[in-house]
C-alpha cells in the first residue's frame, strides 16, 4: 500500500485557502486536512453551503481529497482556547460545540471528505472524570447519528492533556457508547511518541482497526510540541511502513499548527521527507 499524504490548513493560515490548495497540489500532496476556521472555511458566518460547494469544485479540479478538522483554537469563543468543549459544565456551551461538529459532518459530506476529526477537551475544574465521560458520551451521540446518516466517520483524537488522551481512553469511550460503527480514531503519530507506553509503530498496529484519520509530525518524548520532521526523536520509516501495512486509505496529514509563518517551505520539505522515509521500495514513488 502507498500512503496518501496531506497537509493541514492550520499550518498554512498565512495563505488564502485557494492559494494553500494550489500550493499543496503543485507539491504533489493527495489532500488537505481542512480546519474549519475564520481565515479559511468559516463555519460560523453566513453562506457556508455556497462556499462549501465552491470549495468542493476547487478540490475536484486539483485532484485533492480532504479531511474536515475541528481543532480551531478560537472559532467558537474568542477568549478561550478550544472553548467551549464537549465537557463544558454549561449544557448550552456543550451544545455550541455539538452544533459545530454537526456542521462539520455536513461540510464533510458535501466535500466528499473521508472523516470528521474532533477531540474531547480538557477535564473542567471541579468535575469528576465519571461526570466528564458521561458528558462526552452524551454530547457525541447526536454527532454519531449524523455521521451514520451522512456516511462519514467521526475520528476522535487522543490529545495530551485532554480527558481522552490515550488509545486506552479511546477504547473506554467505545465501550461507553456501545462501540458504534461511525466512531473511529484520529491517530497522531507525534502524540504516540509523546505519551503512549508503546512505540509509535506499535500504536499504529494496535490502532489499525479503528483508523479513520492520521496526523503526523515529529515530537520529543514527554513534550507536547509539534515539530518539523528531523527536529524530534521519531524514527519514521518503520512507522510509515506499519501504517501502509494496515491498509489505511485515508489521508496522512502533516500537522504543524504553530509553523504557519514558514508554511510553504515546510509543506515542501515535509513531503520530501516523507517520500524519502517511506521510499520507492515500498511502492511509494510519490508516497
Amino acid at each position: 500500500m502507498t500512503l496518501r499524504l496531506g497537509y493541514g490548513t492550520n499550518g498554512l493560515t498565512d495563505l488564502r485557502l485557494d492559494d494553500a490548495l494550489g500550493l499543496l497540489a503543485d507539491l504533489g500532496y493527495d489532500g488537505v486536512g481542512l480546519t474549519l476556521d475564520h481565515m479559511h472555511l468559516d463555519p460560523i458566518t453566513p453562506g457556508l453551503p455556497a462556499r462549501t460547494r465552491e470549495l468542493a469544485r476547487r478540490l475536484t479540479s486539483l485532484g485533492l481529497g480532504a479531511t474536515v478538522e475541528t481543532g480551531a483554537r478560537y472559532v467558537l469563543d474568542p477568549r478561550r482556547k478550544h472553548g467551549p468543549s464537549l465537557l463544558d459544565p454549561d449544557p448550552d456551551a456543550r451544545a455550541d460545540r455539538v452544533a459545530l461538529l454537526l456542521t462539520a459532518v455536513q461540510v464533510a459530506a458535501d466535500l466528499g471528505a473521508h472523516a470528521v476529526h474532533c477531540f474531547s477537551g480538557i477535564l473542567p475544574a471541579h468535575t469528576t472524570e465519571d461526570t466528564a465521560w458521561d458528558r462526552l458520551a452524551h454530547s457525541l451521540t447526536p454527532v454519531l447519528d449524523a455521521c451514520r446518516s451522512a456516511g462519514v466517520p467521526l475520528a476522535i483524537e487522543p490529545e495530551p492533556g485532554h480527558l481522552l488522551a490515550t488509545l486506552a481512553d479511546f477504547h473506554h469511550l467505545r465501550a461507553l457508547l456501545g462501540d458504534p460503527e461511525p466512531l473511529g480514531l484520529t491517530l497522531d503519530i507525534g502524540h504516540c511518541h509523546c505519551l503512549e507506553p508503546t512505540s509509535p509503530t506499535d500504536c499504529v498496529k494496535e490502532a489499525a482497526p479503528w483508523l479513520r484519520h492520521v496526523q503526523i509530525e515529529d515530537m520529543r518524548r514527554g513534550v507536547h510540541e509539534h515539530l518539523p520532521f528531523g527536529d524530534g526523536e521519531i524514527d519514521f520509516p518503520p512507522v510509515l511502513d506499519a501504517l501502509a501495512a494496515t491498509g489505511y486509505t485515508g489521508l496522512t496529514v502533516v500537522e504543524l499548527p504553530r509553523h504557519s509563518h514558514a508554511g510553504p517551505e515546510l509543506a515542501r520539505s515535509s513531503i520530501d521527507f516523507l517520500r524519502h522515509a517511506h521510499g520507492p521500495a515500498n511502492g511509494a514513488g510519490a508516497c
